[in-house]
């Protein structure tokens, strides 16, 4: 018996945690020496931000089930935020996990996928029927067969580029667009179908093959000139001047770099083959 307890994952001899309701989470991560170590528990730091970030991707549907869109569509800038930063203090802090990197997974697709997707449809799709639910769950799809693909792809991918729209991104695509028109008074039931189309292209455009700039390759920690701070001060001046239509502007520029530069590289290739048939 005693052999058995040993051998038992679960087994901790006299701990508390063993008497708890809910099983302790246990992972294998490869040792010094090659070997499987198990270590117990999870880091606390980086899954306090993935789980602000879910927090307010479920703010910004209850949000937006009470009529309020603005305030849905900051939640959903504010998720982005945290998870930019949970990534950055897992690799800072050396507290990077398996378990980490499913628990942010799962947040993405709650807060940049399914809660964009009923924000947008909420304030204007609804109106559309059976073609609002069509839209709305093309964009849903996309978020999660981007995830997927993107969790299957880590280390194989140049970490310069992301292979089709981030779900990030496509969430403010589709979030500023609620934000700003909001603010600007429109009903988002007198153009639907225009959202409608937005929110199932921010959709497409994840599960494309379309290559982005992830500016993954930016050295944070490294020395700049005094002049960069003073830039990055002026642009968060503009943004605050009116962060609703700039954040959305910013948005559309990044969704439509990646089909541009897809367009200039396939022109790049073309020109040369076709000014050598000239030349014979």
């Amino acid at each position: 018996m005693k052999d058995e307890q040993q051998h038992d994952p679960h087994f901790d001899g006299d701990s508390p945690h063993t008497l708890l309701p809910i099983d302790e989470h246990i992972e294998e991560v490869p040792g010094p020496d090659g070997k499987k170590v198990r270590h117990r528990g999870i880091y606390l730091l980086p899954n306090l931000f993935t789980t602000a970030a879910l927090f307010s991707g479920f703010y910004a549907i209850v949000s937006a089930m009470n009529g309020n869109f603005s305030h849905a569509a900051i939640a959903i800038f504010v998720a982005m935020v945290l998870d930019g930063l949970d990534g950055r203090v897992a690799r800072l802090t050396n507290t990077q996990s398996a378990f980490g990197a499913e628990y942010d997974s799962l947040s993405d697709m709650v807060a940049f996928g399914v809660a964009p997707a009923l924000v947008a449809f909420t304030w204007a799709l609804d109106d559309m029927g059976k073609v609002g639910w069509v839209f709305a769950f093309i964009y849903v799809a996309g978020a999660a067969l981007r995830l997927a693909r993107f969790n299957t792809h880590i280390g194989s991918d140049d970490k310069r580029y992301f292979t089709g729209l981030a779900s990030p991104s496509a969430a403010g695509l589709v979030a500023g667009m609620v934000w700003a028109l909001n603010d600007f008074g429109i009903d988002g039931g007198d153009i639907s179908f225009l959202v409608g189309i937005l929110t199932a292209l921010g959709g497409l455009l994840m599960v494309s093959n379309v290559r982005y700039y992830s500016f993954k390759d930016l050295d944070m920690r490294g020395r700049v000139p005094f002049f960069v701070i003073l830039l990055v001060v002026l642009v968060f001046a503009i943004i605050s001047t009116d962060p609703s239509r700039i954040l959305w502007f910013i948005f559309i520029a990044y969704s439509i770099s990646g089909p541009i530069q897809a367009v200039w590289r396939w022109r790049r290739r073309e020109i040369p083959a076709n000014d050598s048939e000239k030349v014979e």
